[in-house]
């Protein structure tokens, strides 16, 4: 019989699995006319997210409208993450250092999104990102809140519970590691898939951004 972990992994696998179908259905189609890419994959079509409320490191609300004027790159993650989490934020953070030159209203931004909100709030969460980099974003909500905005990312997140006879709140969360890309409508319009490449990202987000605001 499966233990807890086990079955939670396997919902996670699952999942990923179904959103990783849904990707290549997406990708079926050509891409539209723009700009070549060299690592984000954009879709035939983007798609509007619904709404969404998580709250900023400065206690401020994000919803959709505050993402528009800007790509957007989010990434959801958790300051405990051991390896994943700092290795992306950092890789982004040389893609950001990059694109530092392109004029402040259109630069893109890089949003970290916290799916641990037990144990970050928003003080920590920007902390967090803000060591990474100063301007990216951190976010975070309640678990319900977490997971629409995931499931609308076509993202998964889980709790793993700690080992046994490990302190409650040494557990640990499988997560995506793709990240959304969303265009200056606010709008999901690809993803950006490991291993990073920051001088790629670099490339592609201000070749976007220069072609979106000619």
């Amino acid at each position: 019989m499966f233990n807890r972990t086990t079955l939670v992994i396997l919902v996670v696998a699952l999942a990923a699995g179904l959103g990783l179908l849904a990707s290549q259905r997406f990708f079926a189609a050509p891409a539209p006319a723009g700009p070549a890419m060299e690592t984000v994959r954009l879709f035939p079509q983007p798609r509007t997210l619904p709404d969404f409320s998580l709250r900023q490191s400065d206690g401020t609300q994000l919803v959709p409208g505050e993402l528009k004027g800007h790509w957007t790159l989010v990434f959801l993650g958790f300051t405990y993450c051991p390896d994943v989490c700092p290795t992306t934020l950092a890789e982004l953070a040389q893609a950001q250092k990059q694109w530092e030159a392109l004029p402040e209203p259109t630069r893109p931004r890089v949003l970290f999104v916290s799916v641990d909100p037990q144990r970050d709030d928003p003080d920590r969460i920007g902390e967090y990102a803000h060591a990474f980099h100063r301007d990216t974003l951190a976010a975070t909500a309640d678990v319900p809140a977490l997971e629409h905005f995931a499931r609308s990312l076509s993202m998964v997140f889980a709790k793993v519970p700690a080992a046994e006879g490990a302190p409650p709140d040494s557990y640990t969360i499988d997560h995506s590691a793709t990240i959304a890309v969303l265009d200056p409508q606010g709008r999901m319009a690809g993803i950006i898939q490991p291993p990073l490449q920051p001088k790629a990202i670099a490339a592609d987000m201000a070749a976007l951004t220069q072609a979106s605001f000619k």
